[in-house]
């Protein structure tokens, strides 16, 4: 079996290359967080998991791994069907890991050897890729990260989509949070990952962008809803020249009517995040705005938040290092984009 235990580094390079990823962790752990991409194969479901741990504590290692190969026997065949199913022809062996590089892992690993698929068991588990991922957001090095701001309702999640197409580097942190970082940002959006899991997926995206080159990403406060960047990512959106996005109130309307298409499913979703700016904007204005939403009356609803609330609040945000960038159009915005950014790398490199 020692031949087919490989390094997380070892893992992640076959990652790279196609492999698949297995989780064998159980469902409940493999939710908190897991490798970006790993399908999810587990040995144990979260009640057997429970009870084999119990089992372990309370009567000792061999009841527990008998008991284990009761419960998993009748499975085997159904793991490796799903995983062969899922592994693409050709590829890589796969890679299959579990907490700690333990019992879950090496048993899945030598059915599937048995089974004639290869694989390989991951040294260390998820703990070590976890310990990997701490590091890095520690010591680790990226490139530059060029940022989009704006005024709310510029539309720098649709330019860096639409960068992305014309071939430069994004990072699409709103993306990864499932969040559009606003007091409304997460109506209509899956739920957040986990903090863990997060950061697993900025990792991957960070990770890309060698220290030499750069990628664009959009300007954020420390926290994306209830997600926080780590400081150091954080501190890297600060430091560079700005890409100031200036738009007119009614394109910006229409923008963020647009990311919204659901709005009026979600209109109840939408009377709490409403009623938590009183504090700011006064009893009255609320009272206004809360009627607006039961009339469906969103254009002008989304005209008085940004006059009310978001302009103001975010107008002492202007960046001195900045360049500003007018978008009236979509054909003349991105061209007029590409060449502030074609600018802020001319800069860079004149300060080497």
């Amino acid at each position: 079996m020692a031949d087919l235990v490989i390094s997380l580094e070892k893992a992640l390079d076959l990652r790279d290359r196609g492999a698949l990823l297995v989780d064998a962790r159980s469902p409940g752990e493999y939710a908190e967080a897991t490798i970006p991409g790993a399908l999810n194969v587990p040995i144990l479901d979260d009640i057997e998991r429970v009870e084999i741990g119990t089992l372990y504590k309370q009567e000792g290692r061999q009841a527990a791994r008998r008991r284990g190969v009761e419960i998993v026997a009748p499975k085997i065949p159904a793991l490796i069907d799903r995983i062969a199913s899922a592994r693409l022809s050709g590829s890589p062996p796969v890679v299959v890991f579990c907490w700690r590089g333990g019992m879950r892992s090496r048993a899945l690993t030598q059915f599937l050897e048995l089974a004639g698929i290869p694989a390989r068991q991951m040294a260390g588990g998820h703990k070590a890729f976890r310990t990997l991922v701490r590091g890095f957001f520690e010591n680790g090095e990226w490139g530059r990260l060029i940022v989009l701001r704006g005024l709310t309702g510029v539309g720098k999640t649709s330019l860096l989509q639409r960068l992305a197409v014309a071939g430069h580097p994004v990072v699409d942190l709103e993306g990864l949070a499932n969040h559009r970082g606003s007091a409304f940002g997460h109506l209509g959006l899956p739920p957040q990952p986990t903090q863990r899991m997060f950061e697993a997926l900025l990792w991957d995206a960070l990770r890309r962008i060698p220290p030499s080159g750069y990628a664009l990403a959009e300007g954020e406060s420390r926290h994306i809803g209830r997600l926080a960047l780590p400081l150091r990512v954080y501190q890297g959106l600060q430091a560079e020249v700005s890409l100031w996005i200036e738009a007119p109130l009614e394109a910006r309307v229409r923008n963020i009517l647009a990311d919204y298409p659901a709005r009026d499913h979600l209109r109840d979703d939408f009377a709490r995040p409403i009623q938590a700016l009183k504090e700011r904007l006064g009893r009255q204005v609320v009272e206004e705005l809360a009627g607006l939403l039961q009339e469906g009356a969103w254009e002008e609803l989304v005209r008085r938040l940004m006059v009310d609330y978001y302009d103001p609040l975010y107008r002492h945000t202007f960046p001195e290092r900045r360049i500003d960038v007018s978008i009236n159009d979509e054909v003349s915005g991105l061209a007029g984009l590409q060449a502030a950014i074609g600018q802020v790398l001319a800069q860079g490199k004149n300060r080497q």
